[in-house]
């Protein structure tokens, strides 16, 4: 009978010594907390405007949405893969929601039909991503490129390239309720969605298959399992995650837009990787790319409050992503000279 592979723990393999362990835990999760702590003092100091709690409850809107697409980026990049469909398919899902909240349908009718719509549309798109790219053998690259103008496009059609509005005014206070008058109701949703995440990748066997397969695809094959299912999984999460996130973009902004998040896969993959997980797969956590939204959203909007001007802050969030970039490869260095002492 095959047995389950022994993936590399996120944390760090089982025969490191305990001050090793903490080196890769700060390399990979701790270290971008306390990077974001630091902006967060940075800007309190440099702008009167940054550390108040309108302020706070705008990062956390917008964290919300990119969070949810980061997660499912997340499983695929464990697996070694990539998915520059994400911002395209969640474009998709508004629109598709959009038109079924704004049709003649009772809105105790539309408004179940729009999540499972939005939903539906992002796990539907991950099945075209995974399949194609693990049964033909394809680059994720290359399928998740077509598929990012293949949803877009979808998206102009539909909408006929303009914004839906006129959402019916119960989906509407729902998405403006907030908890204690504070916290959003789609800042709840990104929260388990991290949760539940982080639950799966830790503590169940299908994600002790993704970092087995992101550490050593061949490793699982030769023990007797099949790699392609939890490959094609990912890429599903991905997808419906993306679905998710164009129905809470609904939620907060009220309108389905086909321009909606370009760009936003390029935030959800550089978020990851400055969170600790490895391009190179196998390693990581959700928690770590939650913190690593964060970091983004801070940085971005306290270069904002201190006046620096657009193209310049473009400039400064690309450097910061090279640098992250660059970072990963010396972090995976440093921790594998780490595991073989």
């Amino acid at each position: 009978m095959s047995s389950l592979p022994q993936p590399v723990s996120p944390r760090g393999g089982s025969s490191m010594s305990m001050a090793n362990r903490a080196v890769v835990f700060g390399l990979r999760e701790a270290g971008v907390g306390v990077a974001l702590v630091v902006l967060i003092l940075i800007f309190s100091v440099l702008s009167p405007f940054f550390a108040t709690t309108d302020n706070f409850t705008s990062i956390l809107a917008q964290v919300s949405i990119n969070t949810i697409l980061a997660v499912g980026m997340t499983f695929v990049i464990l697996i070694a893969g990539i998915d520059l469909s994400v911002g395209s398919v969640l474009a998709l899902a508004t629109v598709v929601g959009a038109k079924l909240l704004v049709s003649d349908l009772d809105p105790l009718v539309s408004i179940p039909m729009t999540v499972v719509a939005c939903i539906g549309v992002g796990a539907l798109c991950g099945i075209f991503n995974g399949f194609v790219s693990e049964w033909w053998r394809v680059s994720s690259f290359i399928v998740t490129l077509g598929m990012m103008s293949i949803a877009r496009g979808s998206s102009q059609v539909i909408s006929n390239n303009s914004t839906i509005t006129g959402m019916p005014k119960v989906f509407k206070d729902f998405g403006n309720w907030q908890i204690f008058e504070l916290v959003p109701v789609y800042v709840i949703i990104a929260i388990v969605i991290v949760l539940v995440a982080w639950f799966v990748l830790r503590f169940t066997v299908f994600g002790r298959f993704i970092y087995a397969i992101g550490n050593n695809e061949e490793a699982v094959r030769l023990s007797g399992h099949n790699p392609m299912p939890y490959k094609i999984s990912a890429f599903v999460i991905c997808g419906l995650l993306a679905g998710l996130a164009g129905l809470v973009f609904l939620l907060r902004l009220k309108a389905g837009s086909p321009i909606a998040a370009v760009g936003w896969e390029l935030t959800a993959i550089a978020a990851v990787i400055i969170g600790g997980t490895s391009f190179a797969g196998g390693k990581g956590s959700v928690i770590g790319t939650f913190f690593g939204v964060a970091l983004l959203q801070v940085l971005g909007t306290g270069l904002i409050l201190v006046g620096v001007e657009d193209n310049v802050r473009t400039i400064i969030i690309g450097l910061v992503v090279v640098a992250a970039a660059v970072f990963d490869t010396y972090r995976s260095r440093i921790i594998s000279g780490l595991r073989a002492r």
